[in-house]
Order: C-alpha cells, then structure tokens, then sequence
C-alpha cells in the first residue's frame, strides 16, 4: 500500500511524505503508483521550474519513496502560488484514493 502523509503548520502545507507500493499490477504496468508518481513528481518539478522553489527532496533508491520538505517563501504571492499547487496535488491523490482506496491511503499530521 501507498502512504501519503501530508504535513502542515496552520493552513500550510510544510511537507509530504510518500513511502510504500500500490501492487496493484505487475511492475511497469501499475496504474495507481504511476499515477502517485506523476501527480507528485509533477508538483515538485512545477514548484522548482515555475517558482525556483529549493525544496529539501529525499527518494528511495529503488522507488517506494519521496519526502519533500517546503520550505518558508517570505514572498506572499509566491507563497500563495506554491501552496496552490500543493492543495492541487492533494486534490488529484484524493481522487486516486477515491477510486483505488485498497491501495492507497492519505493522513495529515
């Protein structure tokens, strides 16, 4: 099973973690990890190449993982933007979990 957990400070989205395999198909042909993969991975590459965010970035050797800390953007509207993306990101794995929830699960902390 996936584990999504998403952490915050107020509103704020500070960090998130994704550890574990959906194994919901055979290696190369799991929809619901690629799914994950794309949705998180694309927020990460879109936060850096839209916003030149240096993001603390932590990934498994052999796949299973990512940890992504934020970290605090003094600039307002950037800081808005950011998050925007994140709750995004949010958004579209709770969609995932919707249909897939045998394979994978979101906490907050």
């Amino acid at each position: 099973m996936i584990t999504v957990t998403i952490t915050r400070k107020r509103d704020e989205m500070t960090a998130f973690e994704i550890s574990g395999h959906a194994e919901s198909g055979p290696y190369g042909y799991d929809l619901v990890c690629a799914a994950v993969s794309a949705v998180s991975f694309g927020t990460v590459n879109a936060i850096d190449r839209l916003f030149h965010v240096q993001m603390h970035i932590e990934q498994g050797a052999e796949g299973g993982y990512l940890s992504v800390q934020i970290p605090h953007i003094s600039e307002r509207e950037k800081r808005r933007h950011v998050q925007t993306l994140l709750e995004g990101m949010l958004v579209s794995l709770q969609t995932i979990e919707r249909d897939y929830n045998q394979f994978i699960q979101i906490k907050t902390k």
